[in-house]
């Protein structure tokens, strides 16, 4: 019997004028992961509004499929560069919404997110866009959860900061998928040594991340980082980061002094009162955003981490 896993089907929505470096750092870690394993883990594919080929900024392009035709994707990114408000498409944005309809995951690189939140697939989804679209963008909408990160992860939607970050964030998802050892194999292939976290900075004046921890624990961290909407249980990131839960879970105490599951769940109560505080989002979508599988046991333990309530919190505003 074939045990070999189904490869994950992947579509690259190119936008012209593009950045080839984001797109390269998107696709490069993925066909490194099939090599390196000598499977198909993913299957890729270049879609545009009407196929043939588009072009990049630097002149360089793709040769693409028009958008909708083909096998269903598991995953679509929309990669855009330039001035992507001025490239917007109501066509486009439809077919966006037609995937979130069949299901199928969506993540947007540089501007790539400007279109997902254009199109109102990012309801209640936290996500990022390059610096440079930020402003802009948070500006026309209250309701839009955005992070200055270099990546976001929440649940189906997988957005990241364009440039080199595509490199962390396929790091991340190979991670999530293959485990930690393909994933820091496909790091060093590119000598991509300097991996960095989901909430590392977009620009240079940012503060350091973690540093000298063992390499399972840091590996951990990142995973618990990008699945703060689906929690993964003790088995799961002892599995993907390749040591026994107990020796995880005894490397990570020596390390920073906490049970992992108790770090894990504060991480993500913490994320909750950032939420509830700095968003309008409702207190139901709140838990759901955290990982939490019911509001009441979202309010339990949230009164037993902050002392009230997640509305009370809330009502405090800011401070």
């Amino acid at each position: 019997m074939d045990n070999t896993p189904s490869p994950r089907r992947y579509g690259f929505f190119l936008v012209e004028d593009f950045a080839l470096m984001s797109a390269a750092s998107a696709v490069e870690p993925l066909r490194a992961a099939n090599l390196l394993s000598g499977e198909t883990l993913y299957d890729l594919s270049f879609v545009s509004r009407r196929g043939g080929r588009v072009a990049a900024s630097c002149g360089a392009g793709f040769d693409t499929v028009e958008m909708g035709t083909g096998p269903m994707p598991d995953l679509v990114f929309v990669i855009a560069g330039g001035d992507p408000f001025a490239a917007l498409d109501p066509s486009v944005l439809g077919w966006l919404r037609r995937l979130q309809a069949a299901g199928v995951a969506l993540g947007g690189i540089s501007g790539g997110g400007v279109f997902l939140a254009r199109a109102g697939v990012m309801e209640n989804r936290r996500f990022t866009v390059h610096w440079d679209y930020f402003e802009t963008l948070r500006a026309q909408s209250e309701d839009y959860l955005m992070e200055r990160r270099l990546f976001v992860i929440d649940r189906d939607r997988y957005t990241c900061a364009g440039g080199v970050a595509p490199l962390d964030l396929m790091h991340a998802l190979i991670r999530s998928d293959h485990g930690a050892d393909l994933a820091r194999r496909v790091s060093d292939w590119y000598i991509h040594t300097g991996i960095r976290a989901a909430d590392a900075p977009q620009r240079s004046d940012g503060p350091e991340g973690h540093e000298g921890l063992h390499r399972a624990v840091a590996a951990a961290l990142a995973l618990m980082e990008t699945h703060l909407a689906d929690p993964l249980t003790m088995e799961q990131l002892a599995q993907l980061v390749g040591l026994g839960p107990r020796s995880l879970a005894r490397q990570f105490s020596a390390d920073l002094g906490e049970s992992l599951m108790r770090h894990y769940l504060t991480r993500r109560l913490d994320k909750a009162d950032e939420l509830l505080r700095q968003t309008r989002l409702p207190v139901a979508e709140v838990a759901l955003a955290t990982g939490f599988v019911s509001q009441a046991h979202f309010a339990k333990s949230f009164r037993a981490a902050y002392g009230l309530a997640p509305r009370d919190r809330r009502a405090q505003g800011r401070g």
